[in-house]
């Protein structure tokens, strides 16, 4: 089997930022056919119900490319690292199902690009914590760590895709 790039890529402008404003967990298999053009999501058959975390600075989503010549194989880690700010009982109730499952996230990032992460396998909580800081300026909140291995990166996902599903239902903490 031939690998034969297709093509290359010039230099972008300087009109892209990091950060992620929001995430969307879905119940590991309720997505059904996923159809994909081009590496775009662009509609799922099922019918998942995506609830919506807002957030703000300090999170991320990292992919690592694990290859390996001797065994001839390439996995994708996806590394998503959320922080919500300020302590409350019905997000903490909430973290515990999260970290119970194997949920579907939707990511949305500050580019309006949605990615998900965990298409076939789903994401696992593989760390957080639940803090309240030391010092008036620290962090009281929740950090969770969530990581998926697939054989591709994440997908980008058309946004109604994600806006179409999402419930209205959030803690306002």
């Amino acid at each position: 089997m031939a690998c034969t790039l297709t093509t290359g890529r010039s230099l972008p402008c300087r009109d892209s930022v990091g950060g992620l404003k929001a995430v969307y967990f879905a119940d590991y298999d309720t997505l059904g056919t996923l159809t994909v053009t081009s590496g775009n999501v662009d509609s799922i058959s099922g019918s998942p119900t995506l609830f919506q975390f807002d957030l703000k600075g300090n999170s991320s989503l990292e992919q690592t490319i694990n290859a390996s010549t001797e065994n001839g194989t390439v996995f994708y880690e996806q590394t998503l690292n959320l922080t919500l700010t300020k302590l409350d009982v019905e997000t903490q109730e909430e973290l515990k199902l999260i970290a119970k499952a194997r949920p579907h996230v939707f990511v949305k990032d500050y580019n309006d690009n949605y990615f998900l992460v965990g298409a076939v396998h789903g994401a696992e909580v593989s760390g957080g914590t639940i803090v309240t800081g030391a010092a008036m300026g620290d962090l009281s909140g929740f950090t969770l760590t969530l990581t998926a291995q697939e054989t591709i990166p994440a997908y980008f996902v058309t946004a109604s895709v994600v806006t179409g599903a999402a419930s209205a239902t959030q803690v306002a903490p």
